[in-house]
């Protein structure tokens, strides 16, 4: 491959987790009797609560903390986060949506070459570790980013920060 040749890379964002609090306390046992789409787990005490439109599933605590997992962008996880929160008020709880944070953020990459990992771990030494014995791709920490890169012999990178 020539170094002259621009190949655009395809970064897809896969999930996004966020978090938010209601600022007041939710009676599990009535948003799983009462809401639509929701798995009680009361042996771990917290509820699932699925949403359509965005695609979330959200986990949601009796303290009043809410964490949303399955967006694909920043504003879709908002949407969703408020949208479950107003079906909470629905329910009849004093819910204050406050303390929005985006938590997590995971995408994918395919390179158009597959990439030698025992080479590129001994270039890239202290921020780069291969254990091929316990994982199959090489875990890449950037400290200023903060982000971590599974780097595979494919080609297929995913990054998490």
């Amino acid at each position: 491959m020539d170094a002259d040749s621009d190949v655009a890379l395809d970064i897809l964002i896969t999930n996004v987790v966020c978090v938010f609090r209601t600022r007041c306390h939710l009676n599990l046992r009535k948003i799983a009797l009462e809401g639509a789409n929701v798995i009680y787990k009361r042996d771990v005490g917290k509820v699932l609560m699925k949403l359509r439109k965005p695609r979330i599933t959200a986990t949601i605590w009796s303290s009043g903390k809410v964490i949303c997992t399955g967006a694909t962008s920043e504003e879709e996880a908002k949407f969703g986060a408020r949208r479950l929160a107003r079906s909470l008020q629905k329910l009849g709880f004093q819910v204050i949506f406050t303390d929005f944070k985006v938590v997590n953020v995971l995408a994918v990459c395919n390179m158009p070459f597959e990439i030698r990992l025992p080479e590129f771990t001994k270039k890239n030494r202290p921020h780069a570790s291969y254990e091929p014995e316990l994982h199959p791709a090489v875990c890449y920490r950037m400290k200023t980013l903060r982000a971590t890169l599974q780097i595979f012999s494919t080609g297929s990178i995913t990054v998490t920060g």
